[in-house]
């Protein structure tokens, strides 16, 4: 996968690819799953458990769990936390992101 330097960065500024939910996404050395998902303009990547709202970064630390999502088919990632790195696949969590756990 070629590396592309992202518009408005500095020229040696280079880029690579995630996804999220099968849409390509470019994300920067050192940026986590939420920055880069953020600079997409993607603001939520999972659901609540009840009632199916939408929730993105919260608190951007990793102290809540708003900002769970399912990161290379594991569930409840901290997207947050969780550096992204070339290929990575991000899908929206809805719900508990487990099958099989009450609700």
């Amino acid at each position: 996968m070629p590396r592309r330097r992202a518009p408005g960065l500095p020229p040696d500024a280079v880029t690579f690819e995630i996804s999220f939910d099968g849409r390509p996404v470019r994300a920067l050395p050192g940026q986590t799953i939420a920055a880069a998902l953020w600079g997409a303009g993607v603001l939520a990547w999972r659901t609540t458990r009840e009632g199916g709202r939408p929730r993105g970064a919260f608190c951007g630390i990793g102290q809540c769990f708003d900002c769970l999502a399912t990161v290379n088919g594991e569930p409840n990632r901290r997207a947050c936390l969780v550096p992204a790195r070339p290929g990575d696949a991000v899908t929206t969590q809805e719900g508990h992101g487990r099958a099989g756990l009450a609700v």
